[in-house]
Order: C-alpha cells, then structure tokens, then sequence
C-alpha cells in the first residue's frame, strides 16, 4: 500500500497536480468540513461505488486518521485501482476545507 503524509497531499494540491481525494469518513464527519474538491464515498459504500472511480487515475484516500482509508485502499487495490493512504487523515490535515 502507497502512503503519503497529510503535508505531501498539500504540497501536490499547491502545486496544481490533478488527480482523486476521495474522503471515507460518515455523513457526520464531512459536515465538519472536506479537502476542497474531494468525493465523498463512506467506507461501506465503496464496493458499491466503484463505478464511480476512475482506475486509471491516482486516488488518494482520507478518512478522520488513517485507519478507514487504508481498509478502503486495501479494497480498492484488489479490485484493480490505483490508490495511495493519506496518513494521519482529518486530523492532520492543515489546508483549507469546504462545509
């Protein structure tokens, strides 16, 4: 599994880099705020939202820290699509956020 710290997420997000966050946390966590441009899928809909994933393109996945989103990438990668973990989840993260 690919990992990439909260800080790295920003780095790419500043510097204009295209690619997927895709956000697992539950209804109630979101409403405290999203990365900017982020989808999100709880982590018990993704097997039934893959056709929503693009599996050609990087998606990075986040939840509240880090847990939820590397089993969502542990689902993803055995179904084929290319994902990376953002360690440290929500928790860390020190960008900005959409509500």
């Amino acid at each position: 599994m690919n990992f990439i710290t909260t800080e790295e997420l920003l780095q790419k997000l500043d510097a204009g880099e295209q690619f997927r966050i895709i956000d697992v946390r539950e209804n109630e966590e979101v409403a405290n705020g999203m990365i900017p441009g982020a989808v999100h899928i709880p982590l018990g809909q993704i097997e039934t939202n893959f056709d929503q994933i693009d599996k050609s393109a990087p998606q990075y996945i986040i939840c509240k820290a880090g847990g939820r989103s590397a089993m969502a990438c542990e689902i993803l990668e055995e179904n084929g699509f290319i994902v990376t973990n953002v360690v440290g989840g929500m928790l860390e993260w020190e960008g900005e956020l959409q509500f």
